[in-house]
């Protein structure tokens, strides 16, 4: 049962089910309770104690039918004991073909337990020796199709086809007829084996190329995201911003606590000739974090601007303290819709508003100037996101110096390659004076890390 639970979770988390260790346990105390006769049981289990949110029950539940289409490998009774029980069998209850065979004088006792079960037709019998097979061919261990062979093959030696090549030859001298049954019998054994393969293969390799895959896509420039692969960005995106809340919404005890200070340590345990009964920290102080986000939505960075917002919507999820603004041609804030929407519905209302507009960087910096510059303390860290193109519009950038000023420092996140800065309407290199931190952001992974390291410093 441990086995097949564990080579189950490795194809739910192919599927794109996130399962950790503590809900695999959960999920093994709850199989353990419910046990695996009731299939409909076993499966409303699984999904009570994997599945997040509907889409993940939805790809659990596709997961279970088809890890679970297959008989399990019976594995009550070792696997000599099942071949000595089927050549017992045999012996006392000979298939139909057998019996015909035997008025010939072609007894069917010598075969092998393979073709005794191939002869007898036992459709139950081969399909679980299938499976066990499957299990002693590690199977869960294939990655790609061009694997295929070698797991068919390795499943049918685990079968014992050396020893079924040996009965066909003896028969094709003794007893054609029964040989060409056998033959056709190996045949579909083959075509069931292949059929095998290719069920582990979508089970088991789908993890594999899920990560080729969005390997691909982090290191891909957003600009040039194609139209169907749009979706597949997206939910790499929420991936990564799922990775930001796991890695820093948590409380870090250890690292607010400090380092140990020997010598308040020693001092306190002195009446215990310094033996540290009683321990004292260095504190270190950490400010408050204290974000404002301010992201172009206009038609130039119309094809980044959905991933863009996406990052911001998970800053508000792991910093207590962000404000948010997006503009075109002027500026507005949007934390209230980004802190109360899911991601679709924000950035929908958000693209509405001010989105696919000609971008106007110095209005929108005199919008902010005028109306949210009180948001700004010395503790602020301003993230700007946008390719700097203002139309040959005045930039302001004595807007963004007066920023840098207010704030603990100015980071710009810019999708354009460097090699575009300052050429055109870019007025990049007259803003990346007053930044602390100007980087390029072409690309999902270095907008992760970008992201990361903000997040990062107030850790």
């Amino acid at each position: 049962m441990r086995e097949n639970l564990h080579r189950f979770f490795r194809a739910a988390r192919g599927a794109g089910v996130h399962v950790s260790p503590a809900e695999s346990i959960d999920a093994m105390r709850a199989v353990n309770q419910v046990g695996f006769s009731d299939r409909a049981i076993l499966r409303d289990a699984l999904l009570l104690t994997l599945a997040k949110s509907q889409d993940e029950k939805l790809a659990l539940g596709d997961c279970f039918d088809l890890f679970f289409s297959q008989p399990e490998p019976r594995q009550d009774q070792p696997e000599a004991d099942d071949n000595d029980d089927a050549s017992q069998d045999a012996d006392q209850t000979p298939s139909p073909g057998s019996a015909s065979e035997a008025g010939e004088g072609q007894p069917s006792e010598g075969l092998g337990p393979l073709a005794q079960m191939l002869l007898s037709q036992d459709r139950n019998a081969i399909a679980a020796a299938i499976a066990s097979a499957s299990g002693a061919a590690s199977l869960s261990d294939i990655r790609y199709s061009t694997q295929r062979g070698i797991f068919s093959s390795r499943i049918l030696d685990a079968m014992g086809l050396q020893r079924l090549r040996d009965d066909l030859d003896a028969l094709t001298a003794t007893n054609p007829s029964l040989a060409e049954r056998l033959r056709g019998a190996l045949d579909a054994l083959r075509e069931a084996v292949r059929d095998t393969v290719s069920q582990g293969l979508a089970l088991y390799a789908r993890e594999e190329a899920e990560n080729l895959r969005n390997e691909i896509l982090r290191n891909a420039p957003l600009a040039r995201i194609e139209r169907r692969q749009v979706a597949e960005m997206r939910a790499l995106i929420r991936q990564i911003a799922r990775r930001l809340r796991e890695r820093y919404s948590k409380p870090r005890k250890r690292q607010r606590r400090g380092h140990l200070d020997v010598r308040r340590t020693l001092r306190r345990n002195a009446a215990w000739d310094g033996v540290p009964f009683l321990t004292a920290w260095k504190r270190k102080h950490r400010d408050r974090p204290k974000i404002v986000a301010i992201c172009d939505v206009s038609g130039s960075v119309a094809q980044v601007s959905d991933f863009f917002l996406l990052l911001i919507h998970s800053l508000h999820e792991v910093v207590d303290d962000v404000h948010s603004f997006a503009f075109s041609s002027h500026l507005i804030e949007v934390s209230k819709i980004l802190e109360k929407k899911s991601p679709e519905e924000a950035m929908a209302e958000i693209m509405s508003k001010v989105g696919f507009g000609s971008s106007d960087y110095g209005s929108s910096l005199v919008d902010f100037e005028k109306e949210f510059m009180s948001t700004l303390t010395p503790q602020t860290t301003v993230i700007v996101l946008g390719d700097a193109r203002s139309n040959n519009l005045d930039p302001r950038a004595d807007i963004l110096r007066r920023i840098s000023e207010r704030s603990k420092r100015v980071v710009w996140l810019n999708p354009e390659g460097r090699l575009a800065w300052g050429f055109g309407d870019s007025e990049m290199p007259r803003y990346a004076t007053f930044c602390t931190v100007v980087r390029q952001c072409a690309t999902a992974q270095q907008l992760e890390r970008a992201v990361s390291d903000i997040v990062a410093t107030y850790q």
